[in-house]
Parts: structure tokens; sequence; C-alpha cells
């Protein structure tokens, strides 16, 4: 399994995790978004409707009618009731259920990076676990640095 750790330094995660989640979609794989609570899910339901203008990124919220049909599902816990293999992190702490994706994603800035430094410790001990480090450049975009 992969986990990718991405530090959020410029950028807001609603625009990463819009762009990750197009490439998810694209590849015919779907997405669980996990947010802190219920005001960070409301922004992130709202990045997704407006990051990409010019495309659509089918999406829904937990809860909701529907949900497990969603592509993308925005949750506040790492429950996939839409059967993502894929899951983002994107309130910055680490969970272990998300052991049980395919690839995780875990966004992170200056106030969770400690935590991130923690999970990135704690998962190196662990077989069958690739790690990456991203992050932006002047320019905003994303480099591996690790």
């Amino acid at each position: 399994m992969q986990v990718d750790f991405y530090h959020l330094a410029a950028t807001a995660p609603e625009r990463v995790i819009a762009a990750i989640a197009g490439r998810i979609l694209g590849d015919g794989g779907r997405l669980l978004v996990v947010a802190r609570d219920d005001q960070q899910a409301q922004a992130l339901d709202e990045g997704l409707w407006t990051a990409v203008p010019d495309s659509f990124l089918p999406h829904g919220r937990a809860g909701q009618a529907g949900e497990a049909n969603q592509p993308i599902l925005i949750a506040t816990t790492a429950d996939s009731a839409n059967g993502a293999r894929n899951i983002a992190l994107a309130d910055g702490e680490w969970r272990e259920a998300a052991l049980g994706f395919d690839r995780v994603f875990h966004f992170f800035d200056d106030t969770t990076i400690a935590a991130a430094r923690a999970a990135w410790k704690a998962l190196a001990a662990r077989d069958g676990i690739e790690r990456r480090f991203w992050k932006q450049d002047a320019a905003g975009r994303w480099t591996r640095a690790a």
C-alpha cells in the first residue's frame, strides 16, 4: 500500500484534493475524503464544486441519500460507505483505519506537522507500506521530497 504525505503550505486542501480526485475518477476509482468536522466537510464540498472550473467532480456527503453511489464521498469518519479504496485524510489527523485502503493521501499543515512526522516514523516500521512525501515549490507545483 502507498501513503502519500502532503504538506499544505500555500494551497487549501480542497484544491489539492480536487486535483487528486480527478485523477482517481479518471482511472475508474473512488475516493473517501475524511474531514475533521461538519464545517470542514462543507468547505470540501463547496471546494469540489468550484476547484476545477471546466469539469464536474461528482461527490456527496456521508449520511445523505445515495452515499453508496458517490464516486467521491466526504465524511467525518474513515468508514467507506461508497466502497472507495482510496482515502484522503484532509484534517491532518492520522487514522489507523486508513491502512485498510489501497492508497492514503495524508494532508497536513504547520499546525499538524508534529502528528504527521509521528505518523511518518511509525509507518516506517511497518512492512508493505511505501511512504512518499510531497511539498510545494514556489510556483505551487508539487514535488516529491522523499
